[in-house]
């Protein structure tokens, strides 16, 4: 039978945030009556990040560890969604700035027909803690771009929790194209690939609802606010692009390669 939940955590040189994340993940999955699998795909990681990860899997047999080269944010999503085996699949940052314990917002809107649930630090309900007055900012103008350019509607795309029933993530993310092509790339790297995947559900036909979650900035954070603005700017109109060449119309190959830890 197929685990009801399946969490997919990317990670880049996590290794000091990833074991406390894991272990509140863990904790909390262990109190559900549903079961669970996790899946962390590590993007290439320079430390030991993998490494720790698989440590745990003696001890945690639903967890999965996945070492990818080093490609990005978007290619590590996309190659752990392909790779899971639940029926919801919920997408979550490596730094855990959102509460697991939010899941619970998510699950029933997905259960009740919902193909598209993401979290949000603008809709109603939500609560940021901590967040520097720059980063807001940059979140907001970057927003404003993205609802004039290419997707309207939604309040908040690049909050890193995500979940998808498994029709809606099989069918959406191999189709994606931004930054998910099989090129080495140098250092973190922030990109626009939240609002490519939510472009295509839109385009595909699938509902996306919001959903208030409360949201706490963690320190350590990889974004640079100019160089990653800039690159998330770029990335809408290759989206654009991209749907104006039809270069959505049909999904490429289903899986890249991956090596199992």
């Amino acid at each position: 039978m197929r685990p009801l939940l399946s969490v997919v955590v990317p990670a880049y040189n996590e290794e000091a945030r990833l074991p406390d994340s894991l272990a509140a993940i863990r904790e909390y999955l262990a109190r559900q009556p549903y079961q669970a699998e996790v899946i962390v795909v590590d993007d290439g990681s320079g430390d030991r990040t993998a490494s720790l990860a698989e440590s745990l899997r003696e001890r945690w047999p639903d967890l999965r560890v996945i070492r990818n080269p080093h490609r990005g944010k978007a290619y590590a999503v996309r190659t752990g969604v392909l790779a899971s085996e639940g029926e919801i699949v919920f997408q979550c940052d490596a730094d855990l700035s959102m509460p697991i314990a939010e899941i619970a917002k998510f699950l029933p809107l997905v259960e009740g027909g919902c193909p598209v649930v993401i979290g949000s630090r603008e809709a109603t309900g939500a609560r940021r803690f901590n967040e520097p007055p720059h980063r807001h900012l940059m979140g907001r103008v970057f927003n404003s771009l993205v609802r004039v350019l290419v997707l309207g509607g939604l309040r908040d795309t690049q909050c890193g929790f995500k979940c998808f029933s498994r029709r809606a993530a099989q069918d959406i993310f191999p189709r994606l194209r931004v930054r998910t092509d099989e090129v080495n790339v140098r250092g973190p790297m922030v990109t626009g690939f939240d609002v490519e995947v939510l472009y295509l559900a839109r385009k595909l036909g699938y509902r996306v609802a919001e959903v208030g979650v409360d949201w706490y900035y963690a320190p350590g954070s990889k974004v640079s606010p100019v160089r990653d603005t800039l690159r998330m700017v770029a990335d809408l109109l290759k989206v654009r692009i991209n749907d104006w060449r039809g270069g959505y119309d049909r999904p490429p190959s289903r899986s890249p390669e991956v090596t199992h830890g």
